[in-house]
């Protein structure tokens, strides 16, 4: 299993510095103690709230923990991430998708050949015997996928002359005897009130061990990203 944070926020000063100009703000309209453009995102937009540039709490740290503390969740909502997820299984992903307010982009079975798929082995499965059983079923798995695969290529031949086109109706069907357990990527974008709350309900004893994992790997991620918008996540300070 991989994480890896291709996306995060920026900035335009040139049009920040055009609005802090037009609006006749202080020259201190803000203070600039983020460890992150995301961190600074979120302040802009909650002080635009209050109009309180130049005013009040003098640190991004100070300014966000009490956006937190306070739950005004809606303004972590202007700073994005994008994770690539690999090593993932469709279990994982059939959990994830639940998540309606994250964006995703994930393989797709209908265009990639999957013959040589890996298998994702669940962490509760430690024994020998287990593991071999595993790995017969999942291999078994596979090769009724290729020979339905060939099976339908040859049937479709007539039928569809694109050869893109022939594969992608094969694989489509053959797809259907292959386990969760097959390993996928995905793309997932959201913001980091988003992120917060897959932490949340993800990373905990109760969650399946799979998932889990990604949450704690992506809560390790955001938080040295952005310290300061992932203060509190776990319960516990930054």
């Amino acid at each position: 299993m991989k994480a890896y944070l291709i996306s995060r926020p920026t900035l335009d000063f040139y049009v920040l510095e055009q609005f802090h100009k037009e609006e006749k703000l202080p020259d201190n309209f803000y203070w600039i103690n983020p460890g992150s453009l995301a961190e600074l995102l979120v302040e802009i937009c909650g002080r635009l709230c209050y109009m309180s540039f130049g005013k009040g709490r003098k640190s991004n740290e100070e300014f966000l923990k009490n956006i937190i503390e306070s739950k005004h969740f809606s303004v972590l909502e202007h700073a994005n991430y994008t994770f690539l997820f690999t090593g993932v299984s469709r279990s994982l992903t059939h959990e994830l998708v639940r998540h309606r307010h994250f964006s995703f982009s994930q393989l797709s079975q209908r265009y990639v050949d999957e013959s040589e798929a890996k298998m994702i082995l669940p962490s509760a499965l430690e024994t020998d015997t287990e593991k071999r059983l595993f790995e017969g079923i999942t291999e078994d798995a596979k090769n009724m996928y290729k020979s339905l695969v060939h099976l339908l290529e040859a049937r479709f031949a007539e039928q569809f002359e694109n050869p893109t086109l022939r594969r992608k109706a094969a694989r489509q069907a053959a797809r259907a005897v292959l386990p969760n357990a097959t390993e996928t990527k995905i793309a997932v974008t959201g913001n980091a009130r988003t992120w917060r709350e897959f932490i949340q309900k993800r990373n905990t004893p109760m969650a399946d061990p799979e998932i889990r994992a990604l949450a704690a790997e992506v809560y390790g991620q955001l938080k040295v990203e952005a310290p300061f918008l992932f203060y509190n996540t776990m319960g516990e300070e930054v």
